[in-house]
């Protein structure tokens, strides 16, 4: 892991590693670049796979002003990291807000992309899946341990990710959270609680069809968990009526997101890779 300073200061920490390609790894709301270890196994050989903590997250500094946690903000970071690596353009492998991120700097940055592959996020991201998102962000996890985690992620979780076993889940806990002598704790700035609050102070989701429309002429894939409260079948088949030249990949047995070691999953990013190389 290195770090390198944002046009405001912040220290974001990212992984560089493999030649070809540049795949840029966005992560999720509350994620870090962890997360994609399955994806720098599955393609560091065939790829440039560059991995990066947003601000807030897993090794980057935190921000003082919590409504800096914003699309655009974080958007401008991923445009600096490929700056500071002296990238022209990149394709994006967004999970969720990474996939956010990933269309909005479609929108205002097209320029800078070769393609994108969205994990588990659209334009329309269903209420009953925000809602579950907010049970839980900013708040101390509650397991003592990373086996504690496992074992109550396990039942937790059996319905969207029935079959994944305890040693998965100790995967992924160890990926979300750091073990302290009192249990474990957030790998990310429990301010994100505030800015997502107020920054959807209104209730009223915005209209992001316009920015998936701006991927037009990319090459593209979507990746969907069976069992996704966030992304509906609904918005995914709309995605594909607009994009029919979409890559597309339902993965049983998954919510979200996807772990991204599936091999369906796989498949799709490596399309993706061979459409933008």
């Amino acid at each position: 892991m290195t770090r390198f300073a944002a046009d405001d200061g912040r220290m974001l920490a990212y992984d560089d590693r493999g030649r070809g390609t540049p795949l840029l790894c966005l992560a999720g709301l509350t994620r870090n670049m962890d997360d994609f270890e399955p994806v720098l196994d599955a393609f560091v050989g065939r790829a440039r796979v560059i991995r990066l903590d947003t601000r807030g997250r897993g090794g980057s500094d935190r921000d003082p002003d919590f409504m800096n946690y914003n699309l655009i903000r974080e958007g401008r970071d991923a445009l600096n990291l490929m700056d500071h690596l002296g990238l022209d353009r990149v394709a994006i492998l967004g999970t969720s807000r990474g996939g956010l991120i990933a269309m909005m700097l479609a929108a205002s940055h097209k320029d800078r992309l070769s393609g994108v592959c969205l994990n588990d996020i659209g334009p329309l991201v269903e209420p009953r899946g925000m809602a579950n998102i907010m049970s839980y962000l900013g708040l101390p996890p509650g397991y003592a341990d990373y086996d504690d985690a496992a074992a109550q992620l396990a039942l937790k979780m059996r319905d969207r990710f029935p079959g994944v076993g305890r040693d998965q889940w100790q995967a992924y806990a160890r990926r979300l959270w750091d073990a302290t002598p009192d249990g474990l704790a957030l790998r990310y700035d429990p301010a994100l609680r505030h800015a997502v609050m107020e920054q959807s102070a209104t209730d009223a989701l915005p209209d992001l069809w316009p920015l998936f429309d701006a991927l037009a002429g990319l090459p593209l894939a979507l990746i969907r968990g069976a069992h996704s409260d966030i992304l509906s079948p609904e918005t995914a088949s709309e995605m594909q009526r607009r994009r029919p030249d979409m890559i597309f990949a339902e993965i049983p047995d998954r919510g979200h997101t996807p772990f991204l070691d599936e091999p369906a999953a796989v498949a799709a990013i490596a399309t993706l890779l061979e459409r933008v190389s």
